[in-house]
């Protein structure tokens, strides 16, 4: 594998996380953001990581693992599974707490690609948004940078004729809080090549994740062909008004033991990230009595254009100090 200089495009919530546990893992790592206001929340953001990182780590030298009941010890932040590590935690924390300085930041497309081996795109869930940034982008980047997508629910092959390089383009998707579920997504399309999705499964290796390998071309690809309908059903109850969001999320929570319930999961994903999604509906925008457009106009009208957009600016369907 040839790649060690990386450009994250995007410091939202995946993008930061991304760019955070690349640079951990030892790569050369290049955040591009479209303005100064956008590079200073991404920058907050690894900072907030710092903290994750060094808690968890600080947590599993005292109890063995930081992670939930028969997960065990992951290989993302921590070197051995099923070890304390107590004599390497010092170093660790060394290590994560020099990560955010590390990484470099500009809002100029050309200068952060400028000796690029690979591109994470990490920008917003919006068909028209990804392709005009992969149309500049294709007129900026070396020959050698190998594009991927991290999109949650969009296909390689919508975007792959605008890259300027076909076979030089898949997608590889993160889950949230990527140094505990430390799981990559590869998948690729009809002409993306072999070699450099073997690359990007190694790459994926390198910083610690376990690659998921997609044999062909699927919607939201595995996590989210499970994840999107559970997240929509719980905004349909809510939307039609059979019970608030707290009482879905408690139904979920204590009919199946899982630690998190819908709304709970969109307000750390991002309430925009489940709106753009809404919006790629055909019926979202042909047919405004639709579900989905009436679901787009509630997230839109009492949550996005109030400044609720989830954990991130402090409040979603929840309240967060």
């Amino acid at each position: 594998m040839s790649i060690k200089n990386v450009v994250v495009a995007g410091s939202g919530v995946l993008g930061s996380q991304i760019a955070f546990q690349t640079a951990y893992k030892g790569f050369l790592v290049t955040v591009y953001d479209t303005g100064d206001e956008a590079i200073a929340a991404g920058k907050k953001k690894m900072e907030t990581l710092k903290s994750n990182y060094v808690g968890d780590i600080r947590a599993a030298q005292v109890k063995g693992s930081p992670f939930p009941a028969g997960v065990g010890i992951n290989k993302t932040i921590l070197p051995n599974q099923g070890v304390k590590f107590s004599e390497a935690a010092d170093e660790l924390v060394e290590l994560v707490e020099a990560t955010p300085g590390q990484i470099r930041y500009t809002s100029n497309l050309a200068d952060a690609v400028n000796d690029a081996d690979l591109l994470i795109e990490a920008i917003p869930e919006s068909v028209e948004i990804k392709k005009a940034f992969y149309t500049e982008l294709s007129k900026v980047a070396p020959e050698k940078t190998i594009f991927v997508s991290n999109t949650s629910t969009l296909l390689p092959s919508t975007f792959a004729q605008y890259t300027g390089r076909p076979g030089k383009f898949l997608c590889l998707h993160f889950a949230n809080s990527i140094w505990r579920s430390n799981t990559a997504e590869v998948m690729g399309h009809a002409t993306t090549d072999e070699s450099i999705y073997q690359q990007i499964v190694e790459f994926a290796d390198a910083i610690g994740m376990i690659p998921l390998q997609l044999k062909k071309e699927q919607p939201r690809y595995i996590l989210n062909s499970l994840l999107v309908p559970l997240l929509e059903a719980g905004q349909k109850l809510l939307l039609n008004g059979v019970a608030d969001a707290e009482t879905i999320d408690l139904t979920w929570r204590l009919a199946t033991g899982a630690p998190s319930g819908p709304f709970q999961i969109l307000d750390v994903v991002g309430i925009t990230t489940a709106y753009n999604v809404l919006l790629s509906y055909p019926d979202t925008t042909a047919d405004e009595n639709s579900e989905h457009a009436r679901l787009a106009k509630l997230l839109k009208e009492e949550y996005l254009d109030k400044g609720k957009t989830g954990v991130a600016s402090g409040e979603g369907f929840y309240k967060y100090s």
